[in-house]
């Protein structure tokens, strides 16, 4: 198994291959984006690391960028070198973001589900802020 040298890395790039985001792609996407970044001898500073479930199927496929905290919803193949591009350039792959961290605390974005709520003592129902 190998030790990676992060010293270099900016990017740390979370790829999740839960079920949900296999079942529509999701190791498609993680070698397309490990590819993208391969291509463009980008190894030293985006590490990638694959994952099990994040918690936000219904967002499949779901790429989680920190430190930044961002994260992207129904991401595939295609969408590599622009994500590959954002990073790059420091901002965010707007048509694929669903949350970002501001001021110490996650933001959603406009039309993107909410979710359960994790609090046990709150009855909650998924619902779509419009």
């Amino acid at each position: 198994m190998a030790t990676w040298d992060l010293s270099h890395t900016k990017h740390h790039i979370l790829l999740c291959n839960g079920s949900s985001c296999s079942e529509v792609g999701a190791e498609e996407l993680t070698q397309a984006i490990r590819k993208e970044i391969s291509d463009r001898e980008l190894d030293d500073i985006i590490h990638t690391t694959r994952t099990r479930c994040n918690g936000r199927c219904h967002d499949k496929c779901v790429v989680i960028h920190y430190p930044k905290g961002t994260w992207y919803k129904d991401l595939g193949p295609e969408d590599a070198p622009h994500f590959v591009d954002s990073l790059l350039t420091n901002e965010d792959y707007m048509e694929k973001v669903s949350h970002s961290f501001h001021d110490n605390r996650f933001e959603r974005l406009p039309g993107i589900i909410t979710g359960v709520s994790k609090d046990k003592n709150k009855v909650s129902k998924v619902s779509k802020i419009l």
